[in-house]
């Protein structure tokens, strides 16, 4: 179970995709509608730019800005992928260091989907708690 390859994880899903012209309103719509966590943003290639996600929502209209922003504007930029053959940890590890819970699964230049947090079981959880805990250690 330690050793699931992220493209396991993903073989069913259909993530949700759209354009850096789209707005913000529109994005939060569809993620509701779909029960998705986040949004790749792609150029007019259909090549991966960015990620919009619940907390770049609430950062944007914090900010005071409206539902009407282009994704371009509200979306984290050039995100860090992986790759469909990596294992979970290694997808656990970048959203650990990184601070954030979703990760665009992406194999020369295609999208293969999103991995989230909650994709990953509870032993690969632990394994990632227990690394972190031996590095704490260390230091």
């Amino acid at each position: 179970m330690l050793n699931r390859r992220l493209g396991y994880i993903i073989r069913d899903q259909d993530p949700l995709v759209m354009r850096a012209d789209e707005t913000v309103h529109n994005a939060a719509k569809a993620m509701r509608e779909r029960h998705a966590g986040s949004v790749l943003v792609v150029d007019e290639h259909q090549h991966l730019i960015g990620i919009f996600t619940g907390r770049d929502a609430l950062r944007v209209l914090a900010a005071g800005e409206g539902p009407k922003v282009a994704l371009s504007k509200a979306m984290t930029p050039n995100p860090l992928t992986v790759d469909p053959d990596q294992r979970a940890i290694d997808a656990l590890r970048i959203m650990s260091d990184g601070g954030f819970r979703h990760v665009p699964v992406v194999e020369h230049g295609r999208i293969w989907g999103v991995v989230s947090r909650a994709d990953f079981k509870g032993m690969e959880i632990d394994r990632l708690d227990e690394e972190e805990g031996l590095a704490e250690r260390i230091r």
